[in-house]
């Protein structure tokens, strides 16, 4: 009898051992499939980022955004920038700097059918401005418009892409800077080479400054002034504005560089 009882009562120590072995194997069971059930979340998070940036390289053409590396101005230290043709792969070399022969050359430059007398500075500034006498001479600037007007904390024309979008060029870009105004402050009449943000990134584009007009370092190189035509110009192109009405985009009246003389 009393060996009737221990034995049943190891039978229900046994039952209960293996019940407390299924619950835990259960409970392992459940922590397996929590754990699968993440991973496979995770493993589907991925896939859908995967996709989507699938999708996006395949609608932006599989080209890369290039972000505007310049920092956004205020309305008084706008920048004059060229629209990089840096970025390009460039397609020829600058022309040399002995072209302007270390002198001053004078000339016009015909806006529309304004003529503009012109002063170009070989002495201070000759890889730019031999650069301008290339390109002048070559009929580079022939029939090219000026693309942007700015009317608000500085006051420009940016002439010389041939395509008047403000990205075309040369095929090639050059610096350093030369001729910086100490001050930053750049008169009227003054006419600089654009630039995007770095320093050896000019090409063909450049403005003239209708009137005073302050810039930041490290500045614009100036190559040239106007000496006469200036008022015209302001009365018949610059005073009516920007298209749109806003402060810095395209002429309301559009103007072309129709011819430069040099000697």
């Amino acid at each position: 009898m009393a060996d009737s009882s221990k034995q049943s009562r190891e039978e229900r120590r046994r039952a209960r051992q293996y019940e407390a072995r299924m619950v835990v194997n259960d409970v392992q069971q459940d922590r397996r499939r929590s754990d699968n059930g993440i991973g496979i979340l995770v493993l589907i998070v991925v896939a859908v980022l995967a996709v989507g940036a699938q999708l996006a390289f395949y609608f932006t053409g599989g080209q890369t955004t290039i972000a505007d590396p310049t920092p956004t101005p205020t309305s008084a230290e706008s920048e004059i920038p060229a629209s990089d043709p840096a970025l390009a792969e460039p397609t020829g070399t600058p022309p040399p700097a002995t072209i302007a022969e270390d002198r001053e050359w004078t000339g016009t430059m015909t806006l529309n059918e304004i003529p503009v007398e012109i002063s170009i500075d070989g002495v201070n500034a000759p890889q730019a401005a031999s650069n301008f006498i290339d390109l002048s001479q070559s009929g580079y600037y022939a029939d090219t418009p000026c693309h942007r007007l700015t009317t608000e904390g500085l006051y420009v024309l940016q002439c010389g892409d041939p395509t008047g979008s403000g990205s075309g060029g040369p095929g090639y870009s050059f610096g350093p800077l030369e001729n910086i105004p100490e001050d930053g402050v750049y008169p009227a009449g003054t006419i600089a080479m654009a630039r995007a943000q770095a320093e050896d990134s000019m090409g063909s584009q450049f403005f003239i400054v209708y009137e005073d007009t302050e810039l930041p370092a490290p500045g614009y190189t100036i190559f040239g002034q106007v000496t006469g035509g200036l008022d015209e110009l302001q009365t018949a192109v610059i005073d009516e504005g920007v298209q749109g009405g806003v402060s810095d985009g395209p002429p309301l009246v559009p103007v072309s560089i129709t011819d430069i003389t040099l000697e």
